[in-house]
């Protein structure tokens, strides 16, 4: 078992990397906070392959267990499902001293750590990730959020977890899609700060899972560490996520967010290189990796309909945005753009066929 300590300034956790977490984890709330209830939020799909074994684990610990279960997809992620499922808690009677455990990916954590931030002004949370881009991303670092009508995310809260249990043996069953979909976040934090990790990356058998969540979540840990709420080098985890989310959102979440976070830094690496901010092999290197998991590395949506989408984005500051861009393989820095100057980024970056 791994374990990486997150210490921010609200609160300090550990995240265990290992077999069996889904079982351990209810062992560790008791350790962390007593025995109390438990309210597990999940979707549809996750709940039919876990809920069931983590549901028995907790009650092994003698706490109380209710499940509360959504549709699952980008689209639940969304008002409806907030209020419908704080209205759960006040139901089941959950206080202050009970926890949340969001058992599922990016759209339950998302949602289940908002709602725990929120519900009688925040209670505890334990992120249990199931799928690799949760594992290695969004479990970790405190955001929390719902989308709204105008854009993804754009309602939501910093509130760290008290526990992040991320069990392997959980993540060795993900269908091949959903494997690659999260191998986009493990390539982008090569890609920005660890040129040994892609490097490693290029034989999909030259690192093991457990150590590959590790690296990239001491990359995050070390990012949120000195920068909790996102005002200055934690942006460099957006690394193809501007250009990312406006993809989402013209796509109508029918893109996954890995696989359009792929396509954003294919666009910004052509674009970095168009400019002369990173030597010209930088896009063809990334390129050839993304292809090698799948991924898509441009997009074919309309550069306008693209540039307007990514207006929602709530990195956008009065009059500008802060890209994320590539000097070379493992390093990269932020670059405060004027509007105009985006679009540029964009329409550099943007392959001419495929807007054919």
């Amino acid at each position: 078992m791994r374990e990486i300590r997150v210490e921010t300034r609200s609160k300090n956790y550990t995240m265990y990397i290992g077999e069996g977490m889904l079982e351990s984890s209810a062992r560790l709330a008791a350790e962390l906070g007593g025995v109390g209830k438990v309210c597990v939020v999940s979707d549809d799909h996750v709940d039919r392959l876990f809920g069931d074994r983590l549901e028995s684990a907790l009650k092994s610990m003698c706490f109380g267990v209710c499940r509360f279960t959504f549709p699952h997809g980008e689209t639940s992620k969304c008002a409806e499902t907030y209020l419908s499922l704080l209205s759960f808690l006040c139901a089941n009677h959950l206080t202050r001293t009970d926890w949340i455990f969001a058992l599922g990916g990016g759209v339950v954590g998302d949602l289940a750590g908002f709602a725990a931030a929120t519900y009688l002004r925040g209670i505890r949370l334990a992120q249990l990730p199931t799928t690799l881009l949760a594992a290695v991303d969004s479990s970790v670092g405190g955001k929390t959020a719902i989308d709204l009508p105008a854009g993804k995310n754009l309602a939501g809260a910093f509130y760290q977890p008290d526990l992040v249990a991320c069990d392997t043996d959980a993540l060795s069953a993900l269908p091949r899609f959903e494997y690659e979909n999260g191998m986009a976040e493990v390539i982008k934090y090569g890609l920005l700060s660890d040129a040994e990790l892609f490097s490693r990356l290029e034989s999909p058998s030259g690192i093991s899972m457990g150590e590959m969540i590790a690296r990239c979540v001491s990359i995050k840990r070390d990012l949120v560490n000195r920068d909790e709420r996102d005002m200055g080098d934690r942006q460099l985890l957006n690394l193809g996520h501007t250009f990312g989310h406006g993809i989402e959102k013209d796509s109508g979440y029918s893109i996954p967010h890995g696989r359009a976070v792929a396509a954003g830094m294919g666009i910004m690496a052509r674009a970095c290189a168009a400019k002369g901010l990173c030597p010209q092999e930088v896009p063809v290197l990334l390129a050839k990796m993304l292809d090698r998991y799948n991924l898509p590395c441009d997009t074919g949506y309309d550069p306008d309909a693209l540039f307007a989408a990514t207006l929602s984005d709530k990195k956008r500051a009065s009059g500008g945005i802060t890209l994320v861009v590539i000097r070379e393989i493992g390093r990269c820095e932020l670059m405060k753009v004027s509007l105009d100057e985006a679009r540029e980024f964009l329409r550099l970056g943007l392959c001419p066929e495929a807007n054919a």
